[in-house]
């Protein structure tokens, strides 16, 4: 290996280092993190980096590394019974968003092929940027995070058609339909192949290399089938990365898919850093300065465009206006497997130099304002739909009637009622224990899956947010003798007990995911918190101390020293336990 990549490398990972660093503190997205060290160092900026090449050698890497752990995700029996809102939604959002997107193109005088393949590069979102910021914010159970990752999952399923229709986009062909009878030729080949392996060949193979316990032995086949794979697709005249897709799908039917996937992520993250960096050293910085109009217009465009494409498919999956809103908030970025796809399309000509630097600018634009945006979607889809747009929220709802008590339960006498609030797990169980008493329960859900499922249990059921007071009204809270909130959102779950408290007499008695939320949930107006990691953390000490043959009488009394300490009762402490 020559000193300059040596010196290149420690370069560029010096750097990234450094301003990772500095975009954790300020919770920006570490992909934008490495784009930016590559724009830094490369040959528009500082050009600390002489050769591109090689850069980009080890970039390529990490595109099929990115491929293959996606594939290794996925099994092809979960595929298949992944779901309407998978399919269905992320359908919609993709036909709607490459729609506007080739609209557009079209008017600003692209021609169609170059036009559609835009759509796609436009289509795709960050499943890195959106998951992260779900999971920050404790919003992966809720169905804004149910959905949004369903789409997301649909996505990255997307890029491997996707990838097959593009050299046909670039008319790399004189006859059409021979060459699509090839191209389906080869996709049930490989799926052939896929499927073949994946049933005999790859579980036998890594179970008995697995039987070995060498680890070096099993990494170095799990990366031989890797690269076999996309070597393969490759002679076949199809990708590398959709090789790898496929090298990952034979891997995860086996029952060493975990093993396989913990050992290589360190080389995805290695080298998916090389990817993004050199994705930064294509962009010049230039542009921001040389033409900040038309960037700045053409990342709101995106925006606004992949905003409407998501609000209105998961609005057609009848959910209320003001989720389908903050669906969509979360959609509006470009993804990483935009840029896949990006530069196969200056390969095959459908992209120009000057229209990839104008995607880059406006991709990066569009991930750095995901993180803020996402934080204050609920506070945009209340203000639009709540005091801009009234009453076409109330409309749109109305139109699919969402959020309309359904048919198939018999409606209660709406007094003296059980209401709970969100019908995940908690609710469920509170739900079958009241029926199983005979006490009349009412549940209102926005998630129109749980909704369904509780319906099915014969139960009144009200779609919607509980934060809107027309639903509320729908459930009699005001008559409510008991009220549970079980919402896995602890924003959404402070925001509903804020709503209820003065609207009920009855005590209100809520979840909370983690014991550092109990403060602001009584400061709404709960009069009982239920905290997820309180109760699992006291359950495991009961166990725990049972174990070693600790009176019960004494555990109880630790249990509730413990309650005493958290709630910060005066004068207690820890050392309180010892005596």
């Amino acid at each position: 290996m020559e000193d300059g990549l040596y010196k290149e490398l420690v370069v560029v990972l010096a750097l990234a280092v450094g301003i990772i660093l500095l975009f954790r503190r300020l919770k920006m997205p570490g992909v934008l993190g490495f784009i930016l060290a590559g724009m830094i160092a490369g040959p528009h900026m500082l050009g600390w980096v002489g050769n591109v090449d090689r850069v980009n050698e080890l970039a390529e890497f990490g595109m099929i590394f990115l491929l293959f752990v996606i594939g290794m995700g996925f099994s092809l029996a979960e595929l298949a019974s992944i779901g309407t809102t998978v399919f269905l939604g992320g359908s919609l959002q993709a036909l709607f968003t490459i729609g506007l997107t080739t609209a557009a193109c079209t008017l600003f005088g692209l021609p169609l092929p170059a036009s559609v393949f835009i759509g796609f590069l436009v289509t795709l979102s960050s499943t890195a940027i959106v998951s992260r910021v779900l999971q920050e914010k404790g919003r992966m159970d809720s169905p804004v995070g149910r959905v949004t990752s369903g789409i997301l999952i649909f996505q990255d399923i997307l890029v491997v058609p996707m990838m097959l229709v593009v050299p046909m986009l670039a008319g790399h062909s004189t006859n059409i339909g021979h060459d699509l009878l090839l191209l389906l030729g080869k996709v049930l080949l490989l799926i052939t192949l896929v499927y073949v392996c994946s049933r005999w060949a790859v579980p036998r193979l890594l179970r008995t290399v697995a039987k070995g316990r060498n680890k070096e032995l099993f990494i170095l086949t799990v990366v031989l089938l890797c690269f076999s794979a996309a070597w393969g697709t490759a002679a076949l005249g199809l990708s590398l990365a959709l090789g790898a897709f496929f090298a990952g799908l034979l891997i995860s039917g086996t029952d060493q898919v975990n093993q396989a996937s913990d050992m290589v992520q360190p080389f995805h993250q290695l080298f998916m850093s090389f990817f993004f960096v050199s994705i930064g050293m294509l962009v010049d910085p230039a542009l921001f300065t040389s033409a900040p109009l038309k960037v700045a217009g053409l990342a709101l465009l995106v925006m606004g465009g992949k905003t409407l494409a998501g609000f209105l498919s998961v609005w057609l999956l009848r959910y209320p206006v003001r989720t389908a809103l903050q669906c969509g908030l979360a959609l509006f970025q470009v993804g990483e497997f935009s840029f896949v796809l990006a530069l196969g399309g200056i390969g095959y000509g459908l992209l120009s130099p000057g229209q990839h630097q104008l995607f880059l600018a406006v991709s990066i634009i569009t991930m750095a304002a995901t993180p803020m945006v996402m934080a204050r979607s609920r506070r945009i889809a209340g203000g639009t739909f709540n005091r801009l747009l009234p009453r076409t929220g109330m409309v749109l709802d109305a139109l699919l009637n969402t959020g309309t008590p359904p048919n198939s339960a018999e409606r209660p006498l709406l007094k003296d009622h059980l209401l709970i609030i969100g019908f995940g797990l908690p609710g469920q169980h509170v739900a079958w224990a009241a029926q199983s008493m005979k006490v009349r329960c009412i549940v209102v859900e926005e998630d129109p899956e749980l909704a369904e499922l509780a319906m099915q249990r014969g139960i009144f059921t009200i779609q919607g947010d509980a934060t809107q007071e027309s639903v509320l009204e729908k459930a009699h809270v005001a008559t409510a003798r008991q009220v549970v909130v079980a919402l896995a959102d602890t924003v959404q779950a402070r925001r509903v007990t804020a709503e209820l408290h003065g609207r009920t007499r009855s005590p209100l008695i809520v979840r909370a995911r983690t014991a550092s939320a109990e403060s602001a949930l009584y400061a709404a107006g709960a009069q009982h918190v239920v905290s997820e990691d309180m109760e699992a953390g006291l359950e495991l000490m009961s166990l725990a101390m049972r174990g070693l043959q600790v009176p019960k009488a004494r555990v109880e009394e630790i249990a509730l020293h413990l309650r005493l300490v958290h709630q910060g009762a005066p004068g207690e402490g820890v050392s309180g336990l010892a005596r």
